[in-house]
């Protein structure tokens, strides 16, 4: 269904309006339905789907690099013979969580901390097929970006000890592209006053300890052109629409837990359902009335993050409707989206975060990750094995089929943005954005997307000294002088986090 446009209420200014086009027989749903209900089935049916549907793509690529040198099956390797074979990438790391030592845990004692990375010296590398499993080795491996669930094609010759040793690495490489409107391929660097873009932002997190209450005012009135500078009106007035992606309401700390023995104040309130801190439904009337302000000027699209009311297996479902105000578009964790002849994926970030914790620090920025997920052509590639998702039995919907011209991924600590350029399997050009946008709560920004161009700006709302989330307000890197003004900057398409995109 389209969204319908809507416009400014200010005499002099008004937006341009953009329509979301109806999804095709090509575009991934994340929506459970009733065929989707069953638990009982085995996560390995998501992995030998994974494989069918991506190896194709991966073997003609391989192919192409290095003829007439497959072996059908990984456990069908010579020893002493150069070949190649074509598998699931797993990891086997000790650090990472593991169901049946969970299972075989004395209850009693409490489980460890979660660490913030999987990574050890301690891993191994495993490529794996309907046949079997064979474990890869090589110094080709440390130069490259590889996670559990990955399809890829691995060239080498099996050792007397009985390992693959890999002289070279290939993957599914970028997805095709679709253009709505072909006269966009060709596009000018440079933005117009009557260009559309979308604003996107995360973490708004209300109703946690630390407010961020006065940025999100600030936020309202810079989208309905009611404050901030004359000049700042003009790029505010062509914002056709805000997407929110994820942690919109803050986590719940319910006193007393995970902190020993609770207080006996703490305990006597729970007892008499009195703990108003966990339980008031504040937050949800705030967010609602909040996104009713935005919703009378703009359309808004909200997703559910890892802080929100919704399942916390992967895709989330859309929050309930029961809690949002009239007027706003309620999506999943992922949605992809076209809109003005503009394909957008827009997720949560929680994909990111689990990918981010298999690799070491060094060449592996946020950012790169994120631009490998394009070539590994897979949304969640972790999934299942160290981040929940639904037991699909006949279909993996976080593969992507289209390379999207905007992919923006949330709930990210800093902001970056890179303009990512390539080839599909048919010699096609693509480009595609990607955004990684950080918690509003603590670091106040949004970012804006000129859905012509490509151009992304970044708005910082905050004065100095300003907390939210639990932070001084010192990411951005220019501040507002007074609580009404808000500050632009304009970012290039060099212009991106720190990190080596490296070669996979």
């Amino acid at each position: 269904m389209a969204a319908p446009s809507q416009s400014a209420t200010t005499s002099s200014l008004s937006r341009p309006a953009t329509t979301v086009l109806p999804p095709t027989n090509t575009t991934p749903s994340f929506i459970l339905g009733s065929s989707h209900k069953s638990y009982k089935h085995q996560y390995s049916n998501i992995y030998f789907i994974r494989l069918r549907l991506l190896k194709e793509v991966v073997v003609k690529n391989a192919e192409h690099r290095w003829r007439n040198l497959a072996v059908p099956r990984v456990l069908e390797v010579t020893k002493g013979k150069l070949c190649y074979i074509v598998g699931t990438v797993y990891m086997d790391m000790p650090l990472k969580p593991n169901v049946l030592e969970d299972l075989a845990r004395d209850n009693t004692i409490p489980p460890p901390p979660p660490v913030p990375k999987f990574y050890s010296s301690d891993d191994h590398t495993m490529l794996e097929d309907e046949s079997g499993r064979i474990r890869i080795v090589g110094e080709r491996l440390k130069t490259t970006r590889l996670v559990t669930g990955v399809i890829i094609g691995a060239l080498g010759m099996e050792t007397p000890g009985g390992e693959f040793e890999v002289v070279d690495i290939c993957s599914a490489n970028f997805a095709p592209q679709v253009s709505v409107n072909n006269g966009m391929e060709e596009m000018s660097v440079d933005s117009s006053e009557s260009d559309p873009w979308v604003g996107v932002l995360s973490g708004l997190e209300v109703g946690s300890e630390a407010s961020s209450d006065a940025r999100i005012q600030m936020l309202i009135e810079y989208l309905t052109a009611e404050g901030g500078l004359g000049e700042d009106q003009v790029p505010a007035s062509q914002i056709s629409r805000l997407i929110i992606a994820g942690d919109s309401l803050g986590p719940i700390n319910i006193p007393g837990r995970g902190d020993g023995t609770p207080q006996v104040e703490d305990r006597k309130a729970r007892r008499n359902a009195q703990d108003a801190a966990a339980f008031s439904p504040h937050p949800i009337y705030n967010l609602s009335s909040h996104l009713l302000d935005i919703g009378r000027t703009i359309p808004v699209h909200i997703l559910p993050g890892e802080t929100d009311p919704s399942g916390a297996i992967l895709p989330q479902q859309p929050l309930p409707r029961a809690m949002m105000a009239p007027g706003i578009i309620d999506e999943k964790t992922l949605s992809e989206k076209e809109s003005s002849a503009r394909t957008l994926l827009v997720h949560s970030g929680q994909s990111l975060n689990d990918i981010f914790k298999y690799l070491p620090n060094r060449h592996n920025s946020r950012l790169a990750i994120l631009e490998s997920t394009l070539k590994w052509r897979h949304l969640a590639p972790t999934a299942p094995d160290t981040l929940w998702c639904h037991p699909y039995v006949a279909e993996d919907p976080f593969i992507m089929n289209n390379t999207p011209d905007i992919y923006v991924v949330g709930g990210q600590r800093r902001f970056g943005t890179k303009l990512v350029e390539g080839e599909d399997e048919m010699q096609r050009k693509i480009r595609c954005r990607i955004v990684m946008v950080p918690n509003f709560a603590r670091t106040g920004v949004l970012a804006l997307i000129n859905l012509r161009s490509l151009e992304v700006k970044c708005v910082n709302f905050g004065v100095d000294g300003m907390t939210g989330g639990g932070g001084v307000f010192e990411d951005a890197k220019v501040k507002a002088p007074a609580p009404t003004q808000i500050v632009m900057e304009s970012l290039s398409s060099e212009q991106q986090m720190g990190g080596s995109p490296g070669p996979m």
